[in-house]
C-alpha cells in the first residue's frame, strides 16, 4: 500500500509486548497514570475549594453580632458585625481601583465605639481627585465584616507615609500608625445620611480558584501523553516491519 491513503491500525497482541515497544508502551501507560491522579486530585481539591467559598458567603451573609472581644483570625474572619460609634478623622489611603471609575483609594478609618475600643474600619473607595477631601469625624452605625486581607508581603512596597499611600491593607502595620487594635472591619453598611465612600462588596469572589482550569489541563496532558505514546509506539512497528 502507498503513503497516500494510510492509516496506522494498532494491534495491542502480541506484537505491542515486543521489547522494542513494550518499555515506551509501559512508560506512556505510567505517565498517563500520573497524570490523570493529578487531575483526580485537583478535582477533589476543586470540590474542596467549591464548599469552602460557599461557607465563606454563608458567614458573610449572616446575621451581625456584636464585635467580640478578642477577635481571632482564626475564628472570626468574615464574621458580620455590627457596631456604633464615631468614625474619626484619622485615616490611611490604600491606592485601589474599580472597573468604572479607574485608580483610586480605600479609606481605612480609625474608628471608637461607644464601648471604648478603638477598631479600623475600611470605609470604601474615593476616586483619586477626592483621596485629600476632609473627611470630618461623624457618629454612625456600621455593618460590615472582620476581615485580615492577605495583601502585604515582600513584593509590596513600603508605605509613603508623607503623602499617606499604602499599597496594601497591612492590618499590624496600619493599626501602629493609627493607634488601634489591629482589627479590621470592612463597611458594608454606614447610617451616615450623606456617604462619603463607595464600599467595596464584601464576597468570596476576589477567593483565587483556579482548580477546574488545573484539572482540564492534567487530564489534556494524559490525553496528549497518550497520543504521543500510540505515535511511538506506531514508528517503532513500522520501522521494523
Amino acid at each position: 500500500m502507498g503513503a497516500v491513503g494510510y492509516w496506522p491500525r494498532f494491534s495491542f497482541g502480541r506484537d505491542v509486548l515486543k521489547k522494542p515497544v513494550l518499555v515506551p508502551l509501559l512508560f506512556g501507560l505510567v505517565g498517563a497514570a500520573i497524570l490523570v491522579s493529578l487531575g483526580v486530585w485537583q478535582l477533589q481539591r476543586l470540590q474542596w475549594k467549591n464548599a469552602m467559598l460557599a461557607e465563606i458567603d454563608r458567614v458573610i451573609a449572616a446575621e451581625p453580632v456584636p464585635l467580640p472581644d478578642h477577635p481571632d483570625k482564626a475564628v472570626d474572619q468574615f464574621l458580620p458585625v455590627d457596631v456604633q460609634g464615631q468614625i474619626t478623622a484619622d485615616e490611611i489611603h490604600v491606592l485601589a481601583s474599580t472597573k468604572d471609575t479607574g485608580p483610586g483609594c480605600r479609606i481605612i478609618s480609625a474608628f471608637e465605639t461607644d464601648g471604648g475600643r478603638r477598631i479600623m474600619l475600611d470605609r470604601g473607595f474615593v476616586a483619586i481627585p477626592a483621596k485629600d477631601a476632609p473627611r470630618p469625624a461623624i457618629r454612625a452605625r456600621i455593618i460590615g465584616n472582620l476581615l485580615w486581607p492577605d495583601e502585604a508581603g515582600a513584593s509590596i512596597p513600603e508605605p509613603d507615609t508623607t503623602k499617606n499611600i499604602w499599597f496594601a491593607r497591612d492590618v499590624a502595620g496600619m493599626a501602629a500608625k493609627l493607634g488601634t487594635e489591629p482589627v479590621l472591619l470592612v463597611q458594608r453598611l454606614s447610617s451616615e445620611e450623606t456617604p462619603v465612600t463607595t464600599p467595596f462588596p464584601v464576597t468570596s469572589a476576589g477567593i483565587p480558584n483556579r482548580h477546574l482550569e488545573y484539572v482540564v489541563t492534567w487530564f489534556g496532558l494524559a490525553l496528549v501523553w497518550l497520543g504521543m505514546t500510540a505515535y511511538l509506539i506506531w514508528r517503532i512497528r513500522r520501522r521494523n516491519e
